[in-house]
């Protein structure tokens, strides 16, 4: 796969995200969808890596597990984008539930263990932190969703290039031989600089800072990016190690699979809901 190729598909996912939310205000339609597969393809990349070594889901498992995650990721938009925010919304996730433990009733010639473990951990693992989303775009911001994808996208490239520049110290050598601690200390000044620069420069924060976070909470939730998605990470390639496996699929050429790409993610946004639920809790 040349660089080319790989840049036009990383272009083109950049871009998708990117208008994704920045039509938040106007149409969250877009935001919807693509978030949408985003939970189905990383379950179904999960779940694949959670199984290698036993005996692939029934489809019809993967797709009542898909949809349970998509019924999550829904039900947090719907819970807190509606006037009333009514418990009934987030109903189709016990629902989904009842149906696939149900299904494993049928399901005689299966270990049932392994199969509920599989899908419990794909949903937990993407569909929970996705779902999340609803509460810092809606709760928040969106402008805060792409702040924190901004983060990611400068934490990765900091470290790569500080990495390969001068990076001498294993990171965790175990489970990703080139992640340096050189690395580390690059990405998080980059995204360092970059929470300076969003509350402290007034054309950049009219756009990525409407509720006009202070300075010490920008630069406390760059480095809580950092620390979570740098552990998303490395589970990620603990993931794909144990499984044997480059990549967690190959749905962007020259990327791998969609996990590949939100690895981190998947745990910067929980730790992030943390941090500014508790900081807007003391406030």
């Amino acid at each position: 796969m040349n660089i080319a190729t790989r840049a036009l598909y990383g272009g083109i996912y950049v871009a998708l995200i990117v208008a994704s939310l920045l039509l938040w205000d106007t149409s969250k339609i877009m935001f919807l969808i693509l978030f949408a597969c985003f939970v189905i393809f990383g379950m179904l990349e999960a779940s694949r890596l959670f199984n290698h070594d036993g005996k692939p889901l029934p489809k019809s498992s993967m797709i009542v597990d898909a949809a349970g995650g998509v019924c999550m990721f829904f039900s947090l938009f719907l819970y807190y984008n509606s006037q009333t925010r009514y418990g009934l919304f987030l109903l189709p996730v016990p629902i989904y539930m009842l149906i696939r433990l149900t299904m494993q009733l049928y399901m005689p010639e299966r270990d049932a263990i392994a199969d509920v473990r599989q899908s419990l951990s794909a949903l937990i693992y993407v569909a929970l932190p996705l779902a999340l989303l609803n509460t810092l775009a809606s709760e928040f911001s969106p402008m805060l969703v792409l702040c924190l994808f901004i983060f990611l996208w400068l934490y990765d490239t900091g470290a790569f290039l500080v990495g390969c520049a001068i990076g001498k110290h294993r990171l965790f050598e175990r489970i990703s031989p080139k992640k340096s601690w050189e690395g580390v200390v690059g990405g998080a000044a980059a995204v360092v600089a970059a929470a300076i620069v969003i509350s402290q420069v007034e054309m950049v924060g009219h756009l990525l800072n409407p509720l006009e976070i202070g300075l010490d909470s920008w630069i406390a939730l760059g480095l809580i990016v950092v620390i979570a998605g740098t552990i998303g990470d490395l589970f990620e390639s603990l993931l794909k190690r144990t499984a044997g496996v480059k990549d967690s699929g190959n749905l962007i050429p020259g990327h791998g699979g969609i996990l590949d790409r939100i690895d981190s993610l998947l745990f910067a946004v929980p730790a992030a809901v943390i941090l500014l639920e508790v900081v807007s809790s003391i406030q």
